[in-house]
Protein backbone atom coordinates (compact mmCIF):
# COMPACT_ATOMS: atom_id res chain seq x y z
CA UNK A 1 0.00 0.00 0.00
CA UNK A 2 1.18 3.52 -0.72
CA UNK A 3 -0.32 6.68 0.78
CA UNK A 4 0.44 10.11 -0.65
CA UNK A 5 -0.24 13.06 1.63
CA UNK A 6 -1.92 16.32 0.75
CA UNK A 7 1.37 18.14 1.47
CA UNK A 8 5.01 17.36 0.65
CA UNK A 9 7.15 15.67 3.28
CA UNK A 10 9.39 12.68 4.01
CA UNK A 11 9.16 9.26 2.42
CA UNK A 12 8.68 6.60 5.09
CA UNK A 13 8.84 2.86 4.42
CA UNK A 14 7.02 0.46 6.74
CA UNK A 15 7.52 -3.30 6.65
CA UNK A 16 5.73 -6.21 8.33
CA UNK A 17 5.82 -9.94 7.75
CA UNK A 18 9.56 -10.24 7.10
CA UNK A 19 9.04 -13.33 9.25
CA UNK A 20 5.92 -15.07 8.02
CA UNK A 21 4.40 -16.09 11.37
CA UNK A 22 4.65 -12.74 13.18
CA UNK A 23 1.01 -11.85 12.76
CA UNK A 24 0.39 -8.97 15.19
CA UNK A 25 2.62 -6.55 13.21
CA UNK A 26 0.91 -7.49 9.94
CA UNK A 27 -2.48 -6.82 11.52
CA UNK A 28 -1.24 -3.53 12.97
CA UNK A 29 0.21 -2.26 9.69
CA UNK A 30 -2.97 -3.10 7.80
CA UNK A 31 -5.02 -1.31 10.48
CA UNK A 32 -2.71 1.70 10.44
CA UNK A 33 -2.80 2.11 6.67
CA UNK A 34 -6.56 1.63 6.38
CA UNK A 35 -7.15 4.35 8.99
CA UNK A 36 -4.50 6.79 7.72
CA UNK A 37 -6.13 10.06 6.63
CA UNK A 38 -4.12 11.37 3.67
CA UNK A 39 -5.76 14.80 4.02
CA UNK A 40 -3.73 15.21 7.21
CA UNK A 41 -0.59 13.45 5.93
CA UNK A 42 2.57 15.21 4.77
CA UNK A 43 4.80 13.10 2.58
CA UNK A 44 4.50 9.48 1.46
CA UNK A 45 4.11 6.22 3.36
CA UNK A 46 5.06 2.99 1.60
CA UNK A 47 3.86 -0.13 3.42
CA UNK A 48 4.65 -3.78 2.66
CA UNK A 49 2.07 -5.73 4.66
CA UNK A 50 3.45 -9.28 4.19
CA UNK A 51 7.06 -9.01 3.08
CA UNK A 52 7.68 -12.78 3.04
CA UNK A 53 4.60 -14.30 1.38
CA UNK A 54 5.81 -17.91 1.07
CA UNK A 55 6.74 -18.06 4.76
CA UNK A 56 3.30 -16.64 5.59
CA UNK A 57 1.50 -19.06 3.25
CA UNK A 58 3.38 -22.14 4.49
CA UNK A 59 3.29 -21.01 8.13
CA UNK A 60 7.07 -21.33 8.40
CA UNK A 61 8.67 -19.60 11.43
CA UNK A 62 12.01 -17.78 11.22
CA UNK A 63 13.05 -18.86 7.72
CA UNK A 64 11.80 -18.73 4.15
CA UNK A 65 10.69 -22.22 3.05
CA UNK A 66 12.13 -21.75 -0.46
CA UNK A 67 15.76 -21.83 0.73
CA UNK A 68 15.73 -22.24 4.52
CA UNK A 69 17.30 -18.82 5.10
CA UNK A 70 16.27 -16.13 7.55
CA UNK A 71 15.20 -13.18 5.39
CA UNK A 72 16.22 -10.73 8.13
CA UNK A 73 19.83 -11.92 7.80
CA UNK A 74 19.95 -11.35 4.03
CA UNK A 75 19.71 -7.57 3.62
CA UNK A 76 20.54 -5.60 1.53
CA UNK A 77 20.25 -8.72 -0.60
CA UNK A 78 21.70 -10.15 -3.78
CA UNK A 79 19.82 -10.12 -7.10
CA UNK A 80 21.78 -13.20 -8.19
CA UNK A 81 21.46 -15.09 -4.90
CA UNK A 82 19.01 -17.57 -3.40
CA UNK A 83 15.29 -16.88 -3.01
CA UNK A 84 15.66 -14.99 0.31
CA UNK A 85 18.63 -12.99 -0.98
CA UNK A 86 16.70 -11.99 -4.12
CA UNK A 87 13.64 -11.10 -2.05
CA UNK A 88 15.79 -8.97 0.28
CA UNK A 89 17.28 -7.20 -2.74
CA UNK A 90 13.80 -6.52 -4.15
CA UNK A 91 12.46 -5.15 -0.85
CA UNK A 92 15.55 -3.03 -0.24
CA UNK A 93 15.84 -1.70 -3.80
CA UNK A 94 12.13 -1.11 -4.39
CA UNK A 95 11.04 0.21 -1.00
CA UNK A 96 13.86 0.98 1.44
CA UNK A 97 16.37 2.71 -0.82
CA UNK A 98 15.25 6.28 -1.47
CA UNK A 99 13.32 6.46 1.81
CA UNK A 100 14.01 9.04 4.47
CA UNK A 101 13.29 6.52 7.24
CA UNK A 102 12.40 2.86 7.80
CA UNK A 103 10.33 1.13 10.47
CA UNK A 104 10.27 -2.67 10.35
CA UNK A 105 7.56 -4.22 12.55
CA UNK A 106 8.23 -7.58 14.22
CA UNK A 107 7.02 -9.83 17.06
CA UNK A 108 8.06 -13.04 18.72
CA UNK A 109 7.66 -15.85 16.19
CA UNK A 110 5.53 -19.00 16.66
CA UNK A 111 7.73 -20.32 19.48
CA UNK A 112 8.94 -17.03 20.98
CA UNK A 113 7.56 -15.11 23.94
CA UNK A 114 8.63 -11.47 23.90
CA UNK A 115 8.63 -8.27 25.94
CA UNK A 116 8.25 -5.16 23.72
CA UNK A 117 11.39 -3.33 22.58
CA UNK A 118 12.94 -1.47 19.67
CA UNK A 119 16.29 -2.20 18.05
CA UNK A 120 18.53 0.18 16.12
CA UNK A 121 22.12 0.00 14.95
CA UNK A 122 25.24 1.91 15.85
CA UNK A 123 25.93 4.02 12.75
CA UNK A 124 26.34 7.62 11.59
CA UNK A 125 22.53 7.94 11.70
CA UNK A 126 22.15 6.26 15.12
CA UNK A 127 21.05 9.49 16.85
CA UNK A 128 18.11 9.88 14.48
CA UNK A 129 17.21 6.22 14.85
CA UNK A 130 17.26 6.66 18.62
CA UNK A 131 14.79 9.53 18.22
CA UNK A 132 12.47 7.18 16.32
CA UNK A 133 12.81 4.58 19.08
CA UNK A 134 11.83 7.20 21.68
CA UNK A 135 8.90 8.37 19.56
CA UNK A 136 7.68 4.80 18.98
CA UNK A 137 7.54 4.49 22.76
CA UNK A 138 8.24 0.84 23.64
CA UNK A 139 9.82 0.36 27.10
CA UNK A 140 13.29 -0.75 25.95
CA UNK A 141 15.41 0.72 23.15
CA UNK A 142 18.42 -1.43 22.28
CA UNK A 143 21.34 0.02 20.31
CA UNK A 144 23.24 -2.80 18.64
CA UNK A 145 27.00 -2.36 18.38
CA UNK A 146 28.73 -2.80 15.03
CA UNK A 147 31.34 -5.23 16.40
CA UNK A 148 30.01 -8.58 17.65
CA UNK A 149 26.41 -7.82 16.71
CA UNK A 150 23.91 -10.54 17.61
CA UNK A 151 21.99 -9.85 14.39
CA UNK A 152 23.59 -9.12 11.02
CA UNK A 153 22.03 -8.61 7.61
CA UNK A 154 18.89 -7.08 9.09
CA UNK A 155 16.66 -4.43 7.54
CA UNK A 156 17.76 -1.83 10.06
CA UNK A 157 21.50 -2.48 9.72
CA UNK A 158 21.36 -2.41 5.91
CA UNK A 159 19.33 0.81 6.00
CA UNK A 160 21.78 2.39 8.47
CA UNK A 161 24.69 1.49 6.20
CA UNK A 162 22.86 3.29 3.39
CA UNK A 163 22.42 6.38 5.58
CA UNK A 164 18.72 5.74 6.28
CA UNK A 165 17.72 5.90 9.98
CA UNK A 166 15.75 2.80 10.90
CA UNK A 167 14.31 0.87 13.79
CA UNK A 168 12.95 -2.63 14.25
CA UNK A 169 9.94 -2.52 16.58
CA UNK A 170 9.04 -5.74 18.41
CA UNK A 171 5.70 -6.34 20.17
CA UNK A 172 3.65 -9.53 20.47
CA UNK A 173 4.70 -13.15 20.43
CA UNK A 174 3.98 -16.85 20.01
CA UNK A 175 2.17 -16.34 16.72
CA UNK A 176 -0.77 -14.65 18.47
CA UNK A 177 -2.71 -11.57 17.43
CA UNK A 178 -3.43 -9.79 20.71
CA UNK A 179 -5.09 -6.41 21.10
CA UNK A 180 -2.21 -5.07 23.23
CA UNK A 181 0.46 -5.97 20.68
CA UNK A 182 -1.51 -4.53 17.78
CA UNK A 183 -2.15 -1.35 19.75
CA UNK A 184 1.56 -1.04 20.63
CA UNK A 185 2.47 -1.08 16.95
CA UNK A 186 -0.35 1.17 15.71
CA UNK A 187 0.22 3.76 18.45
CA UNK A 188 3.98 3.63 17.92
CA UNK A 189 3.58 4.30 14.20
CA UNK A 190 1.29 7.27 14.81
CA UNK A 191 3.67 8.76 17.36
CA UNK A 192 6.66 8.32 15.04
CA UNK A 193 4.85 9.95 12.11
CA UNK A 194 4.08 12.91 14.36
CA UNK A 195 7.76 13.08 15.32
CA UNK A 196 8.59 13.19 11.59
CA UNK A 197 5.97 15.97 11.17
CA UNK A 198 4.08 13.73 8.78
CA UNK A 199 0.94 13.87 10.93
CA UNK A 200 -0.45 16.80 12.94
CA UNK A 201 0.72 17.17 16.51
CA UNK A 202 -2.77 16.55 17.86
CA UNK A 203 -4.76 13.45 16.98
CA UNK A 204 -5.18 9.80 18.02
CA UNK A 205 -2.46 8.64 20.42
CA UNK A 206 -1.23 12.20 20.94
CA UNK A 207 -0.03 11.29 24.43
CA UNK A 208 3.40 9.63 24.69
CA UNK A 209 3.68 6.03 25.74
CA UNK A 210 3.24 5.36 29.42
CA UNK A 211 6.40 5.07 31.47
CA UNK A 212 10.01 5.80 30.65
CA UNK A 213 12.22 4.30 27.97
CA UNK A 214 15.38 2.51 29.02
CA UNK A 215 18.26 2.68 26.55
CA UNK A 216 20.45 -0.42 26.37
CA UNK A 217 23.72 -0.83 24.48
CA UNK A 218 23.97 -4.61 24.11
CA UNK A 219 21.79 -7.32 22.58
CA UNK A 220 22.94 -10.69 23.96
CA UNK A 221 21.70 -14.00 22.55
CA UNK A 222 22.15 -17.25 24.47
CA UNK A 223 22.16 -20.64 22.75
CA UNK A 224 21.91 -24.19 24.02
CA UNK A 225 25.16 -26.14 24.49
CA UNK A 226 23.25 -29.42 24.02
CA UNK A 227 20.14 -30.88 22.44
CA UNK A 228 17.27 -31.50 24.85
CA UNK A 229 14.23 -30.12 26.64
CA UNK A 230 14.43 -26.37 27.33
CA UNK A 231 12.90 -25.34 30.66
CA UNK A 232 13.15 -21.60 31.36
CA UNK A 233 13.11 -20.40 34.96
CA UNK A 234 11.92 -16.84 34.24
CA UNK A 235 9.50 -14.97 32.01
CA UNK A 236 10.15 -12.14 29.57
CA UNK A 237 10.67 -8.74 31.11
CA UNK A 238 12.52 -10.19 34.11
CA UNK A 239 15.47 -8.22 35.50
CA UNK A 240 18.47 -10.50 36.04
CA UNK A 241 21.90 -10.13 37.62
CA UNK A 242 25.10 -11.63 36.26
CA UNK A 243 25.17 -15.33 37.12
CA UNK A 244 21.40 -15.60 37.65
CA UNK A 245 19.83 -18.92 36.67
CA UNK A 246 17.76 -18.46 33.51
CA UNK A 247 16.75 -22.06 32.94
CA UNK A 248 18.09 -25.50 32.17
CA UNK A 249 18.20 -28.05 29.38
CA UNK A 250 17.05 -31.53 30.41
CA UNK A 251 17.23 -34.97 28.90
CA UNK A 252 13.94 -36.79 28.06
CA UNK A 253 13.83 -38.23 31.59
CA UNK A 254 14.19 -34.86 33.35
CA UNK A 255 17.87 -35.02 34.26
CA UNK A 256 19.66 -31.70 33.88
CA UNK A 257 22.16 -31.63 31.03
CA UNK A 258 23.06 -27.92 31.18
CA UNK A 259 22.27 -24.93 33.33
CA UNK A 260 21.83 -21.58 31.57
CA UNK A 261 22.95 -18.48 33.47
CA UNK A 262 23.08 -14.77 32.70
CA UNK A 263 26.50 -13.58 31.47
CA UNK A 264 25.77 -10.08 32.77
CA UNK A 265 23.09 -7.90 34.28
CA UNK A 266 20.17 -7.24 31.94
CA UNK A 267 16.53 -7.62 30.97
CA UNK A 268 15.13 -10.81 29.44
CA UNK A 269 13.53 -9.57 26.21
CA UNK A 270 12.55 -12.80 24.47
CA UNK A 271 12.76 -16.53 25.04
CA UNK A 272 11.99 -19.71 23.16
CA UNK A 273 8.65 -20.95 24.44
CA UNK A 274 8.90 -24.45 22.95
CA UNK A 275 10.68 -27.11 25.04
CA UNK A 276 12.34 -28.75 22.02
CA UNK A 277 15.83 -27.35 21.42
CA UNK A 278 18.73 -28.54 19.28
CA UNK A 279 22.43 -28.08 19.92
CA UNK A 280 23.25 -24.37 19.40
CA UNK A 281 19.52 -23.61 19.26
CA UNK A 282 18.47 -20.13 20.35
CA UNK A 283 17.13 -20.02 23.91
CA UNK A 284 16.69 -16.35 24.82
CA UNK A 285 18.03 -12.82 24.53
CA UNK A 286 19.01 -10.21 27.09
CA UNK A 287 19.24 -6.45 26.75
CA UNK A 288 22.30 -5.30 28.66
CA UNK A 289 24.56 -2.33 29.15
CA UNK A 290 21.98 0.18 30.33
CA UNK A 291 22.92 3.68 29.19
CA UNK A 292 20.09 5.92 30.37
CA UNK A 293 16.41 6.24 31.17
CA UNK A 294 14.53 8.78 29.11
CA UNK A 295 11.11 10.32 29.52
CA UNK A 296 9.42 10.15 26.08
CA UNK A 297 7.91 13.60 26.65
Amino acid sequence: MEAHGARPGPVLTLLAGVHGCEYAPMTALRTFMRTLDTEHLSGTVRAVLIANPTAFRDRTPFVTPDDGKNLNRCFPGDPAGSHSERLADFLFSRFVRGSDALIDLHAGDLVEALSPFTLHDDSPVADRAREFAVAFGLPLAIRQQRVGAAVSGSTSSAAAQAGIPAIIAEAGGCGLVTADAVADHVSGLRRTLRHLRMLPEHGPDTAPAAGRIRHMSRFIWLRSPVQGWWQPSLTTGAEVDAGARLGSVLDPFGEELAQITAPERGVLVFLTSSPAVVHDGLLLALAGGEESVEDPT
